[in-house]
Order: structure tokens, then sequence, then C-alpha cells
């Protein structure tokens, strides 16, 4: 077996990207057990590697003392003639042996536990935390949520880390010291055992209070983070009010909690540390001294000294980077339980258990909805709509009237409070939210990009698609043209250019064609445009309705409008005023009820609505 095997054989005993099992416990180790799933065979083998590790570390002693006491007792002439096969062995062992067993570990922390590990748990809390609703998002800061991924992730993997490297590897070595001491006198293994006894309460003392500050750390540690990487999203925003020394005060309060926090966790780790090395420095004092008065009164040999002060002064060095190592690993559960705390709330929008892709002609249904986003009043009340399937409906009212509360509840983003969404027939509550999130297409009055090329985010609405169905949707949303001047700060041009963190680098109307061009390209059964030609200029409205009156053929469209010049020609118009349905009609049966969509229309200027009009 060649070196690139031996290596593909260590780093594949952990597959690090399967999924986990149901939903995550809010427990610590059930949580853990949820995180290191599919993990537990590689971890045992690395703890019966480490525990070998620990025992070749005695048996380093005991050969070193087993030497010494055949040279004290045989001559210098004769030595290497009586003692070859001893020093053959002796040799064999640290040259060949010890480097294996060694080696073996080595490579199962490095290539089989870290990587994998930290990778394997890392997917897992991120495939859990993008199931979550859009409120759980709009509750926190980004940077906190993903800082707590991270956080667990690596915590996770420091605690399997530390575990087979010290822990186990140091408890192996301690069991065999102990068994050694007997052989040598049983008063060095009473007083091993009794010096132990007082290491283990010290560490029942400290650690759980080093877990408790370290939680605390963590906490304040993740406020940091979101709090600068809130500021840093809206640095526009920062600069335009010239609010940076506010900004500034800000992070600088967060940055004081986690210093205080911080100042906590060095208080009782450095406590600790001190009671450690002091209480190590009187374990080679203890067994030497008392290995000294056996060997006085004939009881132990010079090679038993000599085994004694080496495992002693190991032992001493050993427990102390163990502690050390359990200092860190309790630290890393704090920040485990506080991500846990933070990442495993369940899921408010589940797949119901039998749910099934979606089928059915789209036709969209509102069955007496009410919507309030958990309160009294506001959102949707009584709305009863159907959209037959290639119908074109517009909805226009007030902001907050409630009409971008009726396109999220058509994509599952929230649930109904009363009555029924469905789709061809459907409940949505019945049907996978991804499958149902796939019949829509959407272009949004707030674009979404990601600091990818332009290419990944027109691809983002079909990423089997070819090179030239991209293009061509890019054309019919009229962006092939500003998309081939596009460079960024990297020299990429064209289609490879990266657009920046949320498309900043493109105007407003840009922003939106690539956002057109995606749902072009995604051709999906139902259409939702919600103010998509709002940021666009008159000329380049006009191209871009055209293509819009094409991409809708055939299709189930919804379409939000404070424009109202752009929905003149829908099939259909609801009015909604106070979240309840006040008109219906098309547009020419509007204005002849001359209600609340007359009064709209005479009130537009330029073609908007005359009143204040704010995004929903």
């Amino acid at each position: 077996m060649n070196r690139q095997a031996i290596l593909g054989w260590f780093a594949g005993l952990i597959d690090a990207e399967r999924d986990a099992r149901g939903a995550p416990p809010r427990t610590l180790m059930a949580f853990m057990g949820w995180l290191l799933d599919g993990a537990w065979k590689a971890i045992g083998l690395a703890a019966l590697v480490s525990v070998t590790s620990g025992t070749l570390e005695v048996m380093t002693a005991v050969i070193l003392g087993a030497v010494v006491d055949a040279a004290v007792g045989g001559s210098p002439d004769g030595f290497f003639g009586t003692n070859l096969w001893m020093l053959i062995g002796a040799a064999c062992f640290f040259v060949v042996l010890r480097p294996l067993v060694f080696g073996a570990n080595s490579a199962l922390a490095s290539l089989s536990i870290g990587p994998n590990i930290n990778n394997l748990v890392l997917s897992r809390l991120h495939r859990y935390t993008l199931g979550q609703s859009v409120t759980f998002f709009d509750n926190d800061f980004a940077g906190r949520i993903a800082q707590k991924q991270m956080q667990t992730a690596r915590a996770v993997t420091d605690v399997v880390t530390d575990m087979l490297g010290a822990v186990v590897f140091g408890l192996a070595s301690v069991v065999g010291s102990i068994v050694l001491m007997l052989f040598i006198g049983w008063e060095l293994a009473l007083l091993l055992a009794v010096w132990m006894c007082a290491y283990a309460g010290l560490i029942r003392y400290f650690l759980p209070r080093i877990r408790e500050r370290s939680r605390a750390r963590a906490a304040a540690r993740a406020m940091v983070s979101g709090q600068v990487v809130d500021t840093i999203t809206n640095i526009k925003t920062v600069k335009l009010f010239a609010h940076q020394s506010h900004e500034d005060r800000a992070a600088l309060e967060e940055m004081r909690r986690f210093r205080l926090a911080a100042f906590g966790f060095g208080t009782v780790t450095a406590s600790f540390r001190l009671m450690l090395m002091t209480l190590s420095g009187c374990l080679p004092v203890l067994l030497v001294g008392v290995t000294l008065v056996l060997w006085s009164n004939g009881a132990a040999t010079a090679g038993d000294i000599t085994a004694t002060g080496a495992v002693s002064i190991r032992l001493a060095q050993m427990t102390g980077w163990i502690s050390n190592a359990m200092l860190m690993m309790y630290a890393h559960v704090g920040e485990i339980e506080d991500g846990m705390n933070t990442l495993t709330p369940p899921h408010e929008l589940a797949d119901a258990p039998d749910a099934a892709a979606i089928e059915g002609p789209p036709v969209i249904s509102f069955d007496n909805v009410n919507f309030a986003y958990g309160q009294r009043s506001g959102g949707v009340q009584n709305i009863d709509l159907t959209i037959h399937q290639g119908e074109k409906l517009a909805i226009v009212g007030a902001s907050g009237a409630g009409k971008s509360t009726l396109v999220a509840l058509l994509m599952r983003l929230y649930d109904a409070e009363g009555g029924a969404v469905r789709v061809g027939g459907t409940d949505v509550r019945e049907v996978t939210q991804e499958s149902l999130r796939q019949q829509i297409g959407m272009v949004t009055q707030e674009t979404a990009m990601f600091n990818r090329s332009a290419r990944d985010n027109i691809m983002y609405g079909r990423p089997d698609a070819t090179e030239d169905q991209m293009i061509a949707a890019a054309k019919r949303a009229r962006a092939h043209d500003f998309i081939l001047e596009l460079a960024d700060f990297k020299g990429r041009t064209g289609y490879d250019a990266h657009l920046g963190e949320r498309g900043v680098k493109l105007s407003g109307g840009q922003r939106q064609r690539i956002a057109l061009a995606r749902a072009i390209l995604k051709d999906a059964p139902i259409l939702v445009l919600d103010e998509a030609t709002s940021a666009l200029d008159s000329e380049v409205e006009a191209e871009i309705q055209e293509a819009l009156d094409e991409v809708m053929k055939g299709k189930t469209v919804l379409a939000i409008a404070h424009r109202l010049s752009t929905i003149a020609q829908m099939d259909r118009i609801v009015v909604l005023d106070a979240g309840e349905i006040a008109e219906i009609g098309t547009h020419r049966e509007l204005l002849e009820r001359d209600g609340l969509y007359a009064r709209y229309w005479k009130r537009q200027s330029g073609g908007f609505m005359g009143f204040s009009e704010a995004a929903e």
C-alpha cells in the first residue's frame, strides 16, 4: 500500500458529510451524540491506539530500569555479550514499535478525527439552521448565528481530540504506572493512589467553575461578533448618517462585556494552574523519596529508582498536561452548551411527516385565511381568493395592507393562523417546502444577491441550466449588456465578476434585472412579482415590461405593485385595505366602481400612488 493510499484510508474513516438522524436533542450528552453519530468507529479506534501509546510510555521506564539493573549487576567486560538480546529488544522498542504506534496515534488525530469531525459537526449544524423559519433569523444577528456554528464545531472537535490525545492517553499511563509501582513496592502504589485522589478533588472543584465561566465568555464573544457584523453589513447607512462614533460605542460596550467575561474565565484558570503545579511538584519528591528509603533498606534496586524517577517526573508533567486539556475541554463544553441553546430550537415550519412533493395544476387559493404574526391585529383577515391557472392577478393597497403577507403565506414562510393556503388543491402545509418553492419564481423589491459571480447568481434559479440558457435569460431580462462590462477587484470580468455582498457593486436596477434573469431561468409555473420594476428608470422599465409580458405567458402570476400603470392590463386586480379584500375586478371595472382603487388611480402622479408608500 503506497503512502497516498494510507493517508486516504485514515482520511476516509469518517464520512464528514453524513446526514444526522432527526432533530438535535437539547441536553448536552445527547446533543454531542447527535453531532458525532457516524464517527464513533473512528473515535473508538483512536482511543484504542491512544491507550496503547499511554501503555508504551510506562514500558519506556520499565525498559530503562531493566537496562540500569543489568548494568549495575554485571561486569563491564561481559555486559554486551550477556545482555545482547535485551538490548536489541530495547532498541526495536524505541526505534520501531514506539514510533509506529505514536505515528498511528498522530495520523488518527490529524487525518481522521480533527478535519472530519469539524466538518461533520459544522455541516449538521448548518443544515439544521437552514431549516429554521425566517422568524428565527429575523430575531438574531446573522454574524452571531454564524459564530455559534463555527464555535460549536471547533469546540466539539477540540473536546474529542483532547479526550483522545490527553485524557485517554494519560489515564492509560496512570494505570500502568500504578501497576509498575505495585511491583516495586505497595507503599509506592498506595502513595500514588492517595495523590491521585487529591488530584481528582482538585479537578472536581475547578472544572465546573471553568465550564460556567467559559459559557459566559462564549456568549459575550458571540455578541461582539454579531454587533461588528451588523455594523459592517450596514456600513453605507452608518456613513450616510454619520454614526461611526455611535457604532464604535456600541461595539466597545459589547467588547467591555466580553473583556469582563474573559477576566472571570482567566481568574479561575490561573488559580487552577497554580494549585495544579504545586500538587504536581509534590509527586516526584514523594515517589523518589520513598523509593530511596526502600533502596536503603534493600527493598528496591537502582533500576527501581531510575524507573520511579522517570515515571514520577513523566506523571507530574502528564497530569499537568491532562489538567490543561481537561480545563480546555470544560471550556469547550461551555461553548458547546452555548451553541446548543442558540442553534437547536425546534423548527417552527417543519414539513409534515407524510409530506410529499406538490402535484396538480398551479391554481392558488386562499380559503378564509387569517394571519397576524402572532398579534391581535395586523396581517390579513378573512381572505377568500382563487387565482386560476394561467391567470394574472395584481394586488394593490397602502403600506401595511397585507400584500407581502399574502406572498409570504403562499411561499410558506409563515403558516396561516386560520384557514388554509392551497396550491394545486393541496394545503401547502401538507407538501414539502422545497417542492412548493420550486413551483414559484419570484422577483422582489429588495433583490437578494450573493457575493458570488454574476453567473452563479443567475444560475441560482436553475443550477443545471446550460451556459447558453443562462445567457438567454440574462438577455431577456436586459442584463446581458451591463454584465459584460462588469469587473471586480480581482480582475474577473463579465459573468465571472463577483457582485459584492448583497450585490453592493450594482445599482438597484441592475440588481433587479439579475434577479429577473434568475426567475426567467427558473421557469416555474407560478410567478410572483413584488415590485419587480420599482428600481428601474422609465426607459428600462418599458423594456423589462415587454420581457415580463413574454415571461408571464402561460404562467399563474401574482403581482404586487405600487406603480398602478404596470398592472392595468392584468386579468384581475385585488385591492387590500387593513388586511382585508376591499375590492376585486378588472382595471376598468374598478375605475367604474369609483371606490378605493379609483381614488388611488386619480392620485397618481407619474405612475405612482400619491400617498407615502413604503415596502412592506
